[in-house]
């Protein structure tokens, strides 16, 4: 049965991704694992950066090579720019030069307990929290995109070409109550990438962003498996979305074929927010 499966996926690679080099932060699980796969399946080589999950990296890992592809599992902290230097140095002398890099890891909190899925203050209500919080709770967000973002563009740049995707969440125009930090922290996320557009742009680099709406991850699973129906009935798909359709919009936004889209966000919510 093994072999049966392995031989489907092997199949079922194409070209469309075919060459290119990826780096997505935050890849062991939920959301990055299932972009690894998918993008890999496009005939990708995938850098799976992880920072606490190493055997759950190794296994997106596995899986790829498993199938044909190529891919290889490094540990950093995305918000500590000599892990990062590193990590991207590894990749290139591996894989070849970065092509597309999807920021999708938030920033850990150094006080909290690394099993811990949405750290200590980001979701607070306003008035429950301090300025030490909520700022805390913004800049773990914001840190874990420029400060990726910020080692790759210049290497791009040299290149004359490269792809930068940023991974938000619906929450940041569309927020709920006790969500003030993660709408604030994504909204600054995407006010970047709105300046990194023009900036960009001229050297061959294209800025996009994902933002997520109901998606079951294992961060989520609690909420979303007791409110389920009601989430689904709310939505004008009426399902919850997976990792899965998050990854697929990912994959557009890679694909050679967008090569004329920049400065674009995405929703990946099932319609939960229309801009």
């Amino acid at each position: 049965m093994e072999e049966s499966i392995e031989s489907s996926q092997s199949r079922s690679r194409s070209a469309l991704l075919q060459g290119q080099v990826v780096l997505i932060t935050g890849a062991s699980r939920g959301i990055g694992a299932a972009t690894a796969l998918l993008l890999a399946r496009h005939g990708a080589a995938i850098g799976v950066n992880y920072h606490h999950h190493a055997q759950r990296a190794q296994a997106v890992v596995e899986s790829i090579r498993a199938s044909g592809g190529r891919a290889m599992a490094i540990g950093a902290s995305v918000e500590n720019a000599q892990e990062v230097e590193a990590m991207v140095q590894q990749v290139e002398q591996e894989l070849g030069p970065i092509d597309t890099l999807v920021l999708n890891a938030i920033a850990r909190s150094r006080t909290a307990d690394p099993t811990e899925t949405r750290g200590l203050s980001t979701f607070n209500l306003f008035l429950d929290s301090t300025w030490e919080q909520y700022q805390h709770g913004v800049m773990r967000l914001l840190a874990g995109v420029y400060v990726p973002a910020r080692i790759v563009a210049p290497l791009m740049v040299e290149r004359g070409h490269g792809n930068l995707i940023a991974v938000s969440s619906t929450l940041a125009r569309a927020p709920y109550s006790g969500a003030g930090a993660v709408a604030a922290g994504k909204a600054a996320v995407e006010a970047l990438f709105k300046a990194l557009v023009p900036e960009l742009g001229p050297h061959g680099i294209r800025v996009n962003v994902v933002a997520p709406g109901a998606v079951e991850t294992e961060a989520s699973a609690p909420y979303i498996q007791a409110r389920r129906e009601a989430i689904s009935q709310a939505l004008p798909l009426r399902r919850v979305g997976q990792p899965e359709d998050v990854a697929a919009a990912i994959l557009l936004l890679a694909s050679p074929q967008a090569s004329y889209l920049t400065g674009n966000y995405l929703a990946a919510g099932g319609g939960n927010y229309l801009p």
